[in-house]
């Protein structure tokens, strides 16, 4: 019966934001406590894509949709083998979908912790406004108060060095008989490994401090950046590869990829409002044509401190902030947006990665 009756969401559970808001609900998974910057998506489905993804490190999910857990848990479709948002927050889970396990018993199996029944509009609109926000989640407990004093404490996502947790601690090889792609894993999603694969690329996976020298062992046709939590400018070791290597290879990234590649070409990058995180982000490519795209980040580069060579290959339809840049010279390509995302619409995952492997040739 106490299975039962946590399957269903009747334990206590408390959100704390540091602005002095706290919102009670139902805590469904396990019991404790988790901090982060609360962050929302604004994706229908795929949330097991998102909670996997490990640029959610050091932040606590909330989902805009208003029900989660529809279609359970499909474990093939996960980025990492493991969640990585520190927690979840949800109007309502879906206590009993056909495919099981439920979101809530994975939840409960695995040790995480969530709430829902809580006004997820109210938060979104105040991350609009008020911006990014330290929050902490108890779930078991509903001291309001004990919530708000914990996400005070906690520190900004700016001070915390989130990349060595995600990252590979040892290189590692997916052969193919195609171009030889050098990764560097700041946080690398499955599917882009799996775009990688499908144009039969060997891959070789490096750790995200890995040296430029170390790189150019393996003779690689090309080197790619990846995704990434947190702030950008604390993946000093891999600004500093990108720096000795440009202009030797050609080089590719997405998300932190191309934040990172801003910096090492002298660039800066800002932290965002609120990000962009969801799969209905709107993105114009310089021709006029506008994609779709799954977005998830709180950083971006500024355009206008890119050095000459830069040129823009995409702009946000919604704020015009930075979607992806090249510089011809140089051989670097990125884009801000997940071109491998499921879910999500695909159009630029042919566009992002075959452009990257005709340019191979």
């Amino acid at each position: 019966m106490a299975s039962l009756l946590i399957e269903y969401g009747t334990m206590k559970a408390v959100l704390g934001l540091e602005d002095g808001t706290w919102v009670t609900g139902d805590g469904f998974g396990a019991e404790g406590e988790c901090s982060g910057e609360l962050v929302f998506t604004t994706q229908m489905s795929g949330y097991m894509e998102a909670l996997t993804d490990p640029s959610y490190n050091g932040q606590i999910l909330m989902f805009t949709f208003p029900t989660i857990g529809n279609y359970g848990v499909d474990r093939k479709n996960f980025q990492h083998p493991r969640v990585w948002a520190s927690g979840c927050v949800a109007r309502e889970i879906c206590p009993a979908p056909d495919n099981q396990p439920s979101f809530i018993r994975f939840f409960e199996d695995n040790g995480l912790s969530g709430i829902q029944r809580v006004d997820t509009r109210m938060l979104t609109i105040k991350t609009r406004l008020e911006g990014t926000l330290r929050a902490t989640l108890v779930v078991g407990d509903d001291n309001g108060q004990y919530a708000v004093e914990c996400a005070r404490k906690l520190p900004l996502i700016s001070e915390m060095d989130l990349i060595p947790a995600v990252s590979t601690r040892q290189p590692y090889r997916i052969e193919g008989s195609g171009k030889r792609i050098a990764v560097i894993d700041l946080g690398i999603k499955k599917n882009m490994v799996v775009s990688l694969r499908r144009r039969d690329a060997d891959v070789h996976v490096f750790p995200y401090n890995t040296r430029a020298d170390e790189v150019e062992a393996i003779r690689p046709d090309a080197l790619f950046i990846s995704n990434g939590p947190g702030d950008p400018e604390m993946a000093k070791d891999v600004i500093r590869c990108i720096s000795e290597l440009a202009g030797k290879l050609p080089i590719f990234g997405i998300c932190m990829g191309i934040q990172v590649c801003g910096l090492a070409l002298g660039g800066s990058t800002y932290k965002m409002k609120f990000g962009h995180r969801g799969s209905n982000q709107p993105v114009r490519h310089r021709d006029g044509s506008i994609y779709i795209t799954t977005q998830n980040h709180g950083f971006a580069v500024a355009a206008d401190t890119l050095p000459e060579g830069c040129s823009t290959l995409y702009s946000n339809v919604n704020d015009g902030t930075l979607e992806g840049f090249e510089d011809r010279d140089l051989n670097i390509t990125c884009v801000q947006f997940h071109p491998e995302a499921h879910g999500g619409p695909r159009d630029t995952e042919i566009h992002f990665f075959d452009t990257m492997f005709r340019r191979l040739t």
